[in-house]
């Protein structure tokens, strides 16, 4: 896959960024997939909560393809994107793009659909408020 260029940007809103770091690789020395997906679930987690104004939790993650290894070093981004509303929940598409470290050159190495549904303090699922600038990130304002 061809390194994007800077006038190509991901799709959907920047929601984590971070180094992969020794602790994050696999047996073989390789960023370990499963971190990578423990930061995907972070993003499309704060996304959820946000958009719900208040708790929501993973309960399907779909379509995750790994496209290229993450190393030691990258700088790993994170991008979302809400795809679909339902009455309790939301499916939020989730980008993850690589930076080689003291380079520009970024790759996206893999994505996939998460779906959330929104919880009361019970815990039980509760219908999403109506989308408004403060609880949605696709139509947030920019500072």
């Amino acid at each position: 896959m061809p390194a994007a260029s800077a006038s190509h940007l991901p799709d959907g809103v920047p929601t984590i960024r971070v180094i992969a770091m020794p602790t994050d690789t696999n047996p073989a020395g390789d960023v370990f997939g499963g971190w990578i997906i423990s930061q995907m679930d972070l993003a499309a987690g704060t996304t959820a909560a946000f958009r719900a104004n208040g708790r929501a939790a993973t309960v399907a993650i779909n379509g995750v393809v790994f496209l290229e290894p993450v190393v030691v070093g990258d700088e790993v981004s994170i991008y979302t994107n809400i795809t679909r509303e339902g009455r309790t929940s939301l499916t939020i598409h989730v980008q993850t793009w690589r930076r080689a470290r003291h380079t520009h050159l970024t790759s996206k190495v893999t994505e996939g659909d998460f779906t959330f549904v929104a919880l009361d303090e019970n815990r039980r699922p509760r219908p999403l408020p109506p989308a408004t600038a403060s609880n949605s990130p696709a139509i947030a304002p920019t500072v």
